[in-house]
């Protein structure tokens, strides 16, 4: 079902990436808004990982600088039939941890000082097989892809909203349209694409879920961690970029009510349900 709704929702992003480049330019503005996509995808697969991990200071370890964090990433991957990834640690207090890469064979988790502070070794072992959930499902990569489209779209947003001001774009003969439409879309659709973005994110964190429940077999343990992770995070906020809060276990930003509304994560309590529920209908 997640593969099912992850697939509809990036239609839906293909399906708007096409409507703002033709509102732009006709033809040559779905030409223009594929190429686009396909360099900024192109460019995503290949160096994300690296410029993620730069960005949150994560340096590399082997076993012999943290033999508990290393031994347990090495036996999870092995339960989950993976490679085993490159493994970094993030000098922080504030609890979380991620996964990145472009493919089992190029994966890296990270986790922070925070985070292994605070969780004992069955929670942290439960964090660690939700991340490696996400390489054996490729999430990465797929959220990548949608973040990029995203992007895309914004940008081709403004850029309509730019020739709207100034006198460009396609003219009230043209079909689909005049400069009425043209506005509406400009605006329309970047908050569109978001909650698109929001909501795969979402749909691939509960598989992500129940993926490390069954490598690390033990649900309530990464149940436990979640309800933990959720108030840590909240005392001691981690400096992320939101552009990349997708990517962690808990959402890294702050916010409630309308902003609920975009969050990249499903509300904790509701995760917790469905492990719970996992532990009692499946044996590990």
């Amino acid at each position: 079902m997640n593969t099912i709704k992850t697939a509809f929702l990036m239609a839906l992003l293909t399906i708007l990436l096409i409507l703002v480049g033709g509102a732009i330019g006709g033809r040559g503005g779905m030409t223009t808004a594929f190429l686009l996509a396909g360099a900024m995808n192109f460019f995503s697969y290949w160096f994300s990982d690296k410029i993620v991990l730069r960005m949150y200071g994560a340096q590399e370890i082997e076993e012999q600088d943290n033999p508990r964090f290393y031994s347990m990433v090495r036996y999870l991957a092995g339960r989950a039939g993976l490679p085993m990834p490159k493994v970094y640690v993030i000098q922080d207090d504030s609890p979380n941890a991620f996964a990145t890469g472009r493919n089992p064979d190029h994966a890296a988790v990270a986790a922070t000082t925070g985070i292994m502070r605070l969780l004992n070794d069955e929670e942290l072992a439960g964090v660690m097989a939700h991340e490696l959930g996400h390489v054996k499902n490729r999430d990465i990569l797929i959220s990548t892809l949608a973040a990029t489209f995203a992007g895309a779209i914004t940008y081709l947003a403004h850029m309509a909203q730019w020739g709207a001001m100034f006198g460009g774009g396609r003219s009230d003969d043209d079909e689909g349209g005049g400069m009425f439409g043209l506005i509406l879309m400009a605006i329309l659709a970047p908050i569109a694409a978001m909650l698109v973005q929001m909501a795969i994110s979402r749909s691939r964190e509960f598989g992500a879920d129940a993926a490390g429940a069954h490598i690390s077999g033990n649900p309530l343990s990464l149940a436990r961690a979640l309800q933990k992770l959720e108030l840590g995070s909240q005392q001691i906020p981690l400096n992320a970029n939101a552009a990349t809060a997708h990517m962690f276990i808990v959402n890294p930003l702050t916010g409630g009510g309308l902003m609920s509304l975009f969050s990249t994560h499903p509300p904790i309590p509701e995760r917790v349900n469905r492990l719970e529920e996992l532990s009692r209908t499946h044996d590990y």
